[in-house]
């Protein structure tokens, strides 16, 4: 498969790592919010920063590529 680079998912992505960058940011007040308090603030950080490397793969468009490799090594296409 070729990489194809795609301005829609670089702002898609861009998006999704803005996103993640605030959860990092406010960790506390969402874990308060809507976690269980002072005993998620890592977790919820962890989500964040999940959230900015899956938002980094979208910008490059490498989430194509990284799902074709999965599933041929799941079903040997």
């Amino acid at each position: 498969m070729e990489y194809e680079f795609s301005v829609g998912w670089l702002f898609g992505g861009l998006a999704i790592v803005l996103a993640g960058a605030l959860i990092v940011i406010f960790y506390k007040q969402i874990a308060d919010g809507l976690a269980n308090g002072v005993s998620s603030y890592d977790k919820v950080k962890l989500f964040g920063v999940i959230t900015i490397v899956v938002g980094l793969i979208c910008t490059a468009n490498l989430h194509v590529f990284l799902i074709n490799l999965i599933v041929s090594l799941l079903f040997g296409r």
